[in-house]
């Protein structure tokens, strides 16, 4: 069976195209192919060909994704790309691909929380829904290329330790061996109640909570090891704020790596407090990825 390819969904965006180019270096590294889409609820059902712009009601949307091709071709020319226009929503069609894809790549713009809500950021609701890892970039995002030897990179990943996170850690490690990085493991744990003193922070009770938690992680991390030998990791707890710790991890990192519960109150954001800081504030690529 031929393996699942890595989508992207244009719109034709600065965003959109930064991470056509993204995606194309990730399909690349791990040997996939590419499928370029776009989505227009009102595309013609049947798309015509040789027809002046001006009477061929598919022309932008055409033109949208062959000047992604185009941009890609140019950087992977051996790469499989495909093409496809889709009659639907964009949230949609996104979605239905996001069910026979690796991965799915869309552009961001890094909106705040409410003006995401306002404007609708079709971005962050498919990284909420999709039963597949989303990964976000930015239009700066997707070009740049940190040079081999310049001692920064690499893959971060944000662990919470409230459940299992195996697919959140088998996608940072697969991720992080294809690119032959190394994987830096980050938990943030926050301070109870009974860890402050008048005086401050107790460092005795910090250190019990540190000690505890980075026993946890080890051992949520230790069968990942040993299934990726050649991936040098570290792992590291930061008390305090989990947003705070995972955006500091992030820093200089290729790609920051995030989880999102498949399984929540129906009141409750899709994607949580910590996924929201990282998505607007983090800059690098993130990778939203469901698990239970």
């Amino acid at each position: 069976m031929e393996p699942a390819p890595i989508t992207v969904g244009l719109d034709g965006s600065p965003e959109s195209l930064a991470a056509a180019l993204w995606a194309a270096d990730e399909a690349d590294r791990r040997g996939l192919g590419l499928r370029l889409v776009h989505a227009w609820i009102l595309l013609a059902g049947e798309p015509s060909t040789g027809l002046p712009a001006d009477k061929d009601q598919n022309y932008w949307a055409r033109r949208i994704v062959r000047a992604a091709a185009t941009s890609v071709r140019e950087r992977h020319h051996d790469l499989s790309v495909t093409e496809d226009l889709v009659a639907e929503d964009p949230e949609t069609a996104l979605l239905r691909a996001a069910e026979g894809s690796t991965m799915v790549v869309l552009g961001s713009r890094g909106l705040e929380r409410v003006e995401s809500f306002f404007l609708g950021d079709i971005s962050l609701q498919v990284a909420g829904r999709a039963e597949r890892p989303v990964v976000l970039v930015r239009s700066a995002e997707g070009g740049a290329r940190p040079p081999a030897d310049s001692g920064v990179g690499g893959v971060a990943v944000g662990v919470s330790l409230h459940g299992p996170c195996d697919s959140l850690l088998e996608f940072a490690f697969e991720t992080a061996a294809a690119r032959g990085a190394p994987l830096h493991v980050v938990h943030g744990c926050p301070l109870p109640v009974q860890a402050y003193a008048p005086w401050g922070v107790d460092p005795d009770v910090a250190g019990e909570i540190s000690k505890d938690a980075g026993e946890k992680l080890s051992r949520a991390v230790q069968p990942w090891r040993e299934r990726n030998p050649g991936v040098t990791v570290t792992s590291t707890v930061r008390l305090g704020n989990a947003a705070r710790a995972t955006l500091a991890a992030s820093e200089g990192a290729e790609l920051l790596v995030i989880g999102r519960r498949r399984h929540h109150p129906a009141v409750a954001p899709r994607l949580g407090n910590v996924a929201q800081a990282c998505v607007h504030h983090a800059r690098c690529p993130v990778a939203v990825v469901p698990h239970d």
